[in-house]
């Protein structure tokens, strides 16, 4: 037997079938997850990218800042930006999830200027854009959510040494085998801002499209807390 569903959100299924079947997944998740250690506030975030991802090392291998969770829902609720690495990330966000916070999604990956100045320097596309958005002033305050490339997130971890980002949180989950693991290190080992990690070589867009969904859920809930 299923609990009640609750009063739909914006940050819910849109249709009531579709919340049933996602609250049963998350139900399914709880049964099957045995032990883990996350809190109340970090669990959430947990099991939505277990349910992206039909991967249960996901309890474990994310780990947070013990600030991470809230400094995402306090950026949320203000309506600060996302930068994200790839478009990917962009178009798996919900619309009206992201209208209802007024967030605007950025990312420069494809930018024409972006792509010639990587190839002057010699460097990533990935590396140019998240220098673009620094550029533009955009990385202040920001959540800065990187799924893709290993390169992006050592950028970020770059300035923010540099004294030239101070995003609100940073989501470290690029996925792959050149510089993945060691990029998500570099970002604890620097703790310029707060974060949330996939350790290791696992990550990818799918796991940061259902964070970033799972932390907007929440700050839906402390919008009606207050």
């Amino acid at each position: 037997m299923t609990n009640p569903l609750p009063t739909p959100r914006v940050t819910e299924q849109l249709t009531a079938a579709g919340a049933a079947i996602e609250h049963e997944s998350f139900a399914i998740i709880d049964r099957e997850v045995g032990a883990h250690a996350y809190p109340a506030h970090e669990w959430p975030v947990v099991r939505r990218m277990i349910h992206a991802s039909a991967d249960f090392e996901m309890n474990g291998l994310v780990q947070f800042h013990p600030e991470a969770v809230s400094a995402a829902i306090a950026a949320i609720r203000r309506g600060a930006s996302f930068i994200v690495d790839v478009e990917m990330i962009r178009v798996g966000l919900s619309k009206p999830r992201l209208q209802h916070f007024g967030i605007e999604v950025h990312e420069f990956i494809s930018d024409p200027e972006v792509i010639a100045a990587a190839k002057a320097a010699n460097t990533t596309r990935a590396v140019m854009a998240i220098r673009r958005a620094a550029e533009q002033g955009l990385l202040a305050g920001s959540v800065v959510a990187i799924g893709n490339a290993p390169t992006a997130l050592l950028e970020v971890v770059r300035l923010m040494e540099a004294g030239q980002a101070q995003p609100a949180v940073v989501l470290g989950m690029p996925v792959g085998f050149v510089s993945a693991a060691e990029s998500k290190e570099a970002l604890i080992a620097s703790n310029r801002a707060p974060w949330i990690v996939v350790r290791g070589r696992k990550g990818g867009s799918t796991l940061v499209v259902a964070a970033l969904h799972a932390l907007m859920a929440l700050a839906e809930t402390a919008d009606s807390e207050r």
